[in-house]
């Protein structure tokens, strides 16, 4: 399994670090152990809402390749949903088998088409602005519908997480990642 971690200005951080830290977790405890992650951006360093500065390992690459692109939240979405360059670069994961989002990260997935006919959430202060791109916006912590998956507001990053392990490994990777992290969400 290949996921893209997508990165740009203006992120929340804990929107990224929640979910990737349950996740790669399946690769070190031997669960999905051919898993590897790049941390995909369109410029090299980008600036997360606090100031802290991230390096990207892939820019400007196909998104085609990969089975998941996780695409977390921010301030940064509200303009990048008007960047054609950027969703152009995100709607290259078109066709891979799941996309995922955390908080306001729904609203790329959202103005790159993945959502159209679909039911969606996000951060409860950003519902109005996911209605346009979506069947159904919902108040639910996690929303799967199809190839797509969403999560509401930043604490659900690491519910997602879990909810992957799930997912991709089965319920012990689940459980046995959970008790690892100490978490009783």
């Amino acid at each position: 399994m290949k996921i893209a971690f997508i990165i740009f200005d203006d992120i929340t951080l804990l929107d990224l670090a929640g979910i990737y830290e349950p996740v790669i977790r399946l690769k070190y405890a031997g669960y999905i152990p051919d898993m590897s992650w790049d941390f995909c951006a369109l410029s090299p360093v980008i600036v997360e809402h606090g100031g802290l500065k991230l390096t990207a390992n892939q820019i400007n690459n196909d998104l085609s390749s990969y089975d998941a692109i996780i695409v977390p939240g921010g301030k940064g979405t509200r303009e990048l949903i008007h960047n054609d360059t950027f969703i152009k670069w995100i709607q290259s994961a078109r066709n891979i088998p799941w996309k995922i989002s955390v908080c306001t990260g729904s609203l790329i997935l959202g103005a790159a088409g993945f959502l159209k006919d679909k039911k969606a959430t996000t951060h409860f202060d950003a519902h109005e602005m996911l209605r346009p791109y979506c069947k159904e916006v919902l108040d639910d912590r996690i929303v799967e519908d199809g190839d797509c998956i969403t999560a509401g507001a930043v604490t659900s990053t690491i519910d997602l997480g879990l909810y992957l392990c799930r997912k991709w490994a089965g319920g012990e990777a689940d459980i046995m990642i959970r008790y690892k992290m100490d978490y009783k969400g």
